[in-house]
């Protein structure tokens, strides 16, 4: 059997290359999704198999006697495509195949904006999960291909939920095809807007988040009533936790967030879930999120350790209240991760006890740091130290 992979670009001619058409022409079989059947060039075999599942298509590949063979793909086979996959399975099975590229979404955007594309961030938002913010904060373009649960419209929306909705994008919409359009415009204003489910999106450089060391000022928060953990403890708590970028991290309540937030800074390629059961608190921690624009920390409101079942195994955990559950949500915690990094806030010494006994009932030894801080305050002509309470931090060791 003689077997071409070949992508279409768009549909039709337009995206196909001269070998890429030829393979098709001389086809005895086509297989592909419906949508590129219906759009094969003309001199196409009508013998069609509308199929685009790999395992699917391998088990045809058996059963035909079929001496020549052409699987349709859509783009390019090399970007972000299904090829891929059978590729793998048509090696592993010893059957040999030629693949015959197409001309990809972001070929086909370059050429009608009239840009080069080789400086571009290439990102796939199609079936899969695609963090935005993340992305276009590395100064570069960025282009997305789009599809299912995420379009130009929910992909722009995100951005300008996250303050860039300033930022200049255009949509590519049927490309190469007779109702293709652009549309260019502000984040905000395209995610206002719908599109054909043919659509891809090019976001312009987003300014990057200014980078600091933990511990942002008390008053950069909105706190309200609720109790927060204050500056050089929070700065104390990361640097406990040995906080990576990627890390998955827990901080159990989390009262007005301000830990979470510095967390979700931390951590920009990870991902943060706050408990909290205050209501009051809860919403103080969404009014942050929204403030430091930190779209990777995720509020669960309800009571820990309850709370915590349906979280991902963390990286590292910090317990800032616990109503009394103390035992329990390390528990919890060592479950889900044995040696998840742990760190404990206390300022009674019953909940210093609390959680030395909690950590050394799972045989692990506790760290235990006080920190004492002190602030100025102007009396007149003086400068007076007005003493916060001490706060105790308990490790894991």
């Amino acid at each position: 059997m003689k077997l071409t992979l070949v992508g279409m670009g768009s549909g039709g001619s337009a995206g196909l290359t001269a070998a890429g058409q030829a393979a098709l022409q001389g086809a005895e079989l086509i297989i592909g999704a419906n949508r590129l059947l219906q759009a094969l060039p003309e001199g196409c075999t009508r013998n069609r198999a509308a199929l685009y599942k790999t395992d699917e298509i391998c088990a045809l590949l058996q059963r035909t006697d079929c001496r020549t063979v052409a699987v349709a793909y859509s783009g390019d086979t090399g970007f972000y495509s299904g090829a891929a996959a059978l590729c793998r399975a048509l090696d592993a099975a010893g059957l040999p195949c030629t693949v015959e590229p197409g001309i990809s979404s972001v070929q086909l955007l370059a050429a009608a904006l009239h840009r080069p594309w080789q400086d571009w961030q290439l990102v796939s938002a199609h079936g899969c999960a695609c963090d935005p913010l993340t992305v276009c904060t590395s100064g570069k373009p960025t282009f997305f291909l789009t599809g299912g649960k995420e379009n130009p419209a929910t992909l722009c929306a995100r951005l300008a939920a996250g303050g860039y909705g300033a930022v200049m994008a255009t949509v590519g919409e049927n490309l190469a095809l007779p109702s293709e359009r652009l549309v260019a415009d502000t984040v905000a204003a395209l995610a206002k807007q719908q599109f054909a489910p043919l659509s891809v999106l090019l976001v312009e450089p987003c300014p990057p988040a200014a980078r600091r060391v933990p511990g942002l000022p008390d008053d950069a928060f909105l706190r309200g009533k609720t109790p927060m953990t204050k500056q050089e403890v929070r700065a104390a708590v990361l640097a406990k936790l040995a906080v990576r970028p990627g890390d998955i991290l827990w901080d159990v309540g989390a009262g007005t967030g301000s830990v979470s937030v510095e967390l979700a800074l931390a951590a920009p390629a990870g991902q943060v879930y706050a408990a909290e059961c205050d209501d009051e608190a809860c919403g103080l921690i969404r009014e942050n999120r929204a403030k430091f624009a930190v779209q990777n920390l995720h509020l669960t409101q309800g009571l820990a350790p309850a709370a915590l079942a349906d979280w991902p195994a963390p990286d590292a955990v910090f317990i800032g209240g616990s109503k009394g559950n103390l035992p329990a949500i390390v528990d919890a915690v060592l479950t889900a991760n044995p040696a998840a990094r742990l760190c404990i806030s206390a300022i009674a010494l019953e909940t210093l006890q609390q959680a030395v006994t909690a950590l050394t009932a799972h045989g692990l030894g506790a760290e235990v740091t006080q920190i004492s801080v002190s602030r100025s305050r102007a009396a007149g002509g003086l400068h007076l130290l007005l003493a916060n309470n001490p706060v105790f931090l308990i490790v894991r060791e």
